[in-house]
């Protein structure tokens, strides 16, 4: 293992990144994977899969994600390696903000690989995004957006069930109260009136999205992960299928289960999109299939790789490389649509098989079969006995995790 990472065309580099969670830990290995290098990783506390990693010099800092340390932080570390280049990158939406925020005044050693901070602040707010997505025909789920000052005041042009989320994640997180979930679901309108009271009772003062229930179990939803160039130029999508999420209040959404798949008309939209909006870097969507009408409607983007982001590394479209050889060595590449048999997971095979839809367990069982499955968190040169302890305790919690929240299986 080295602590400098060397790129096609010979150039030395070291990746910087910011966070503590699955996310970082794959990115992470994905550096390593490709370049044999070591990633240096700040994160808030001293626990998660960056703990104890052979792969990762790892150094906790409560203070990581408050503005003037993180630039502290980025412009010391540029500094101790002046001989090579830095690359920045965040695996957490407040680090992403505080990358682009500070791009124009980094280092000359460090490589952000992130649009503009307007552009982000824009994105990043699903109210805006929407209007992106209804210049270029990309379908959205039917959507209310409710303001503070609207109170209870309101006549929402759809009936229930409703999802409800904050515009903002960012300033959501900011506001912590005791019965604060990543998006909630409910049935009456009672109930979302509740909702918005605890929301903004919190402190936050952004816009919350309402929106139209789509039908479906967890194998209705897909996660688009696209990387766009240093010219704005869409060179690799890669769709998967999402086959099983998980169902904690703060974990509802992410993602568990993966099935790589390639729809080829999806993914044209969503490139459009891309381009029109002048977007680098890497870029995540949530879609889900309305069976109702037949389309494939966006939730979000997440301006950064998705915390599943594995699943495209390990369908042979490593995140690192694409970073590297775009901005390090400037190589000008074709568009792959990723195309293979690939399933990812973090959830033990007989999770999967009790909760996934019974429709897919036959695929599932013979990708497994084949050795084409793969969970980020365990990787063979990464064998710290603290660590493989660490991550098998955590998978293996997704038993009753999975019976708490979805019953007995």
């Amino acid at each position: 293992m080295s602590n400098i990472g060397i790129s096609p065309k010979g150039n030395k580099f070291k990746p910087l990144l910011f966070a503590g969670d699955i996310n970082v830990y794959s990115v992470a290995r994905a550096f390593h994977e490709a370049y044999g290098v070591i990633s240096t990783v700040y994160g808030k506390y001293p626990t998660g899969p960056c703990m104890n990693s052979k792969i990762i010099d790892y150094r906790p800092n409560e203070k990581a994600d408050e503005p003037e340390e993180f630039y502290r932080l980025v412009c010391e570390f540029a500094a101790e390696n002046k001989d090579v280049s830095v690359i920045l990158m965040g695996c957490g939406d407040s680090y992403v903000e505080l990358a682009a925020r500070f791009k124009p005044q980094l280092p000359a050693n460090v490589i952000a690989p992130y649009i503009s901070d307007e552009l982000m602040n824009t994105l990043i707010n699903k109210e805006k995004f929407y209007e992106f997505c209804e210049r270029v025909g990309v379908d959205y789920p039917d959507t209310f957006v409710h303001r503070k000052e609207m109170g209870k005041f309101f006549k929402l042009p759809f009936d229930g069930p409703f999802i409800i989320k904050p515009a903002s994640g960012i300033e959501y997180w900011k506001h912590p109260y005791p019965t604060q979930k990543k998006v909630y679901k409910v049935d009456t309108l009672d109930e979302l009136q509740s909702v918005l009271s605890d929301i903004y009772g919190s402190g936050y003062e952004e816009s919350v999205i309402i929106q139209n229930f789509i039908p479906g179990d967890d194998s209705y939803m897909r996660v688009l992960t696209s990387y766009s160039d240093r010219n704005g130029k869409v060179v690799m999508m890669c769709l998967g299928h999402v086959l099983l999420e998980e169902h904690t209040p703060h974990g509802i959404g992410n993602h568990a289960v993966i099935l790589t798949e390639c729809d080829r008309q999806l993914m044209e939209k969503y490139r459009v999109l891309l381009e029109e909006m002048g977007y680098t870097g890497w870029s995540n969507f949530d879609i889900k299939f309305d069976s109702r009408d037949g389309k494939f409607k966006a939730f979000e983007i997440n301006t950064r790789q998705g915390r599943s982001n594995y699943y495209v590394t390990g369908s042979g479209a490593n995140v690192a490389d694409y970073v590297v050889r775009d901005r390090l060595d400037e190589e000008d590449m074709e568009l792959r649509l990723v195309d293979v048999d690939s399933l990812w997971m973090v959830v033990p095979h007989k999770v999967a098989y009790d909760y996934v839809n019974p429709k897919y367990t036959a695929v599932m069982k013979k990708l497994v079969s084949e050795g084409k499955v793969c969970n980020p968190l365990y990787y063979d040169p990464d064998d710290s006995l603290k660590k493989k302890y660490a991550v098998t305790r955590n998978v293996m919690g997704h038993f009753v995790k999975y019976k708490k929240y979805l019953g007995k299986k």
